[in-house]
């Protein structure tokens, strides 16, 4: 299995990790078929996400897909966020091998868990 330089360094040296105190979005989504499991909290201010921390329990493409994840998504709007798609997560990370694709997919789905959470509390 081949890992890019750019997953590798964000598997490495992973960007916004921790928890935040009373987050305005909070999301947590696992597979239990794979055993990964990612949260992720966001600090949102007039629709515009201006922070953004994860957890990850997970292998390496998990960790690197939620890492460029936050970087995505900071100072990002609501709606810009909830266009983030698995494939511009793996596209960011220079390519998944195939059988990693779906932290991609996990990725994009705790955002949008995160966003629905923030919403509905609104």
């Amino acid at each position: 299995m081949m890992y890019t330089k750019k997953l590798m360094d964000h598997f490495m040296n992973p960007r916004n990790v921790g928890v935040m105190e009373n987050p305005d979005g909070y999301g947590k989504i696992g597979s239990p078929s794979c055993g990964d499991m990612m949260e992720i909290f966001l600090k949102i201010e007039d629709e515009v996400i201006i922070d953004a921390k994860f957890r990850t329990f997970g292998c390496a493409s998990a960790i690197a897909s939620s890492s460029v994840t936050t970087e995505m998504i900071i100072d990002k709007t609501i709606e810009e966020a909830l266009q983030l798609t698995n494939k511009s997560i793996a596209e960011n990370l220079d390519g998944l091998p195939a059988s990693k694709l779906h932290c991609s997919v996990l990725a994009e789905e705790v955002i949008n868990a995160a966003i629905e959470d923030y919403t509905s509390r609104k």
